[in-house]
């Protein structure tokens, strides 16, 4: 089957989750949990906090901020609209370390495919993101978890991606690097592809996955074999 379009997910698949993610997680952490609550806050996130870096299954892979504030909420001993605005702090803090070098990669991309990006983080967040990474203008469709299309793994942005753009959801890849990309993938009618730039194990993902990458650069030799 022809491949007209591509679409991302952001954390972990544009992004080195880990690299991005893991020590804005520990400063979070430390200055808004008290020191006898911390392992059972990591805990219950899924979090190494030794080491700062997110566990297999960890809600913060492809959760939204609301899904992470309301896990830990209890540990932080605020509120959940509290606790929301700061992990919304710290994601906007969070230095964002590209996967690839993403200029090149999506613009050799681009020349050949409609590209989307799918996330379930906020939408003007992620458009901040993608303007620093110089990447913005590389996406014909952008939808967070806030843009009114619900989020992953419910195939409603992937599938209005596709009414965007006029492109049938077979001729479409979603790539990401959590069991919840690859599921919205298969539940739209597309052909799932995972990445290894997350948190999740190639066993995790290969039952879902058409094919599994160590990361998007190598997307575009793929599509060509």
């Amino acid at each position: 089957m022809t491949v007209e379009a591509i679409i991302f997910d952001k954390d972990g698949t544009l992004f080195d989750f880990q690299r991005s993610w893991g020590e804005a997680m520990v400063e979070l952490l430390k200055g808004s949990v008290s020191t006898d609550c911390l392992e059972a806050a990591a805990l219950a996130l899924g979090f190494d906090f030794e080491q700062a870096k997110f566990m297999p299954g960890s809600v913060a892979v492809a959760g939204t901020t609301n899904e992470i504030a309301h896990i830990l909420a209890p540990y932080m001993h605020v509120d959940e609209q509290e606790t929301i605005r700061l992990v919304d702090a710290m994601s906007n803090q969070a230095p964002m370390v590209p996967a690839v070098d993403l200029v090149f990669c999506l613009g050799r991309l681009r020349q050949e495919f409609v590209l989307g990006l799918v996330t379930n983080d906020s939408e003007a967040r992620s458009r901040s993101q993608l303007n620093a990474a110089g990447i913005a203008d590389c996406f014909a469709f952008i939808a967070g978890c806030d843009t009114g299309h619900g989020a992953k793994p419910a195939p409603d942005p992937l599938l209005a991606f596709a009414k965007a753009t006029s492109i049938a959801p077979e001729r479409t890849l979603m790539v990401g690097d959590s069991r919840v990309d690859l599921l919205a993938a298969k539940a739209a009618g597309m052909r799932p592809v995972a990445v290894l730039t997350g948190v999740a194990e190639a066993e995790e993902l290969a039952c879902d996955a058409e094919v599994v990458l160590s990361d998007i650069g190598q997307l575009a030799d793929w599509i060509a074999d």
